[in-house]
């Protein structure tokens, strides 16, 4: 009887747990008027008196892509006119998804001044960082459509695969900045090891490459990287790849285990985050 009484308070507990961070992530959906409003501002903000804005970014982004696609595509011994239009929406992607991992470890630290001040759900701050993040993701797009045109890629509506895919890689970035942001508030020391970190990763993915370049037991090794999928999303539709439906499946349990997860850290640590920073 004991027993039953135990496992019933747990799973009480449990359940009020979920609620309390489904809660908080229901309430930031229902203000995205506002998270795309903070994001639009951060954005202009960025490139306050500046002559050329966010061309500025497009610029980076070419510059990157022309030095490197025809330095890599002689190291690789590849065609350039496939090895560029691949390795720009490598760098493309790459830059989205490490500029939110980036930010998201002091996303909690750096709106301190509003949650402590204003109530409002802690969704909130890692949703206007992925939306900010997207929107610097649309003007690098200009680049990908200009390489694509210029090396005739070869158009077709399977490329708007990538579409599903971009935003299964948006709901996997989402619950990853919630859950570096709840770590980076209470450890301080997360954002340095994912700074120290992140470099690594981009050798060790199939940013500059793609997995078909190597040996079937090298393809077996890049794999195990979970960024690899999040770049095979994105990368292979637009290329004319066809990809494999074992990535989505592996994208879409992730985004399950991983929103589960972070529903129960953010419901457990809601009444802490204030104090952490």
């Amino acid at each position: 009887m004991v027993e039953y009484s135990g496992i019933a308070c747990f799973g009480q507990r449990l359940k009020s747990t979920l609620a309390i961070g489904f809660n908080d992530i229901k309430r930031a959906i229902s203000k995205l008027d506002l998270v795309l409003f903070f994001a639009w501002g951060d954005t202009k903000a960025r490139y306050r008196r500046s002559a050329l804005g966010p061309i500025w970014m497009i610029i980076s982004t070419s510059v990157s892509v022309a030095g490197l696609g025809f330095l890599w595509s002689m190291l690789l011994k590849q065609d350039s006119a496939t090895f560029i239009p691949s390795l720009t929406i490598g760098l493309v992607s790459w830059q989205f998804i490490s500029g939110c991992i980036l930010e998201s470890c002091s996303i909690f630290v750096r709106n301190s001044h509003f949650i402590r001040n204003i109530e409002n759900p802690y969704t909130l701050f890692p949703l206007q960082l992925v939306a900010k993040h997207l929107i610097n993701l649309t003007h690098s797009f200009i680049v990908i459509v200009v390489v694509l045109f210029i090396f005739h890629q070869h158009i077709s509506i399977g490329q708007l695969l990538f579409i599903p895919g971009l935003m299964l890689v948006i709901a996997n970035l989402l619950w990853i900045s919630i859950l570096l942001g709840i770590w980076g508030a209470r450890f301080r020391d997360i954002e340095q090891i994912v700074s120290a970190m992140m470099p690594i990763i981009f050798f060790i993915s199939p940013v500059i490459y793609r997995p078909n370049l190597l040996e079937v037991s090298q393809q077996a090794i890049v794999w195990l990287n979970p960024f690899s999928y999040l770049l095979a999303l994105i990368r292979d539709p637009l290329i004319g790849a066809s990809i494999n439906p074992f990535v989505y499946e592996v994208g879409c349990v992730a985004a399950l285990v991983g929103w589960s997860f972070v529903i129960y850290s953010l419901g457990k640590n809601k009444g802490s985050i204030s104090f952490w920073v």
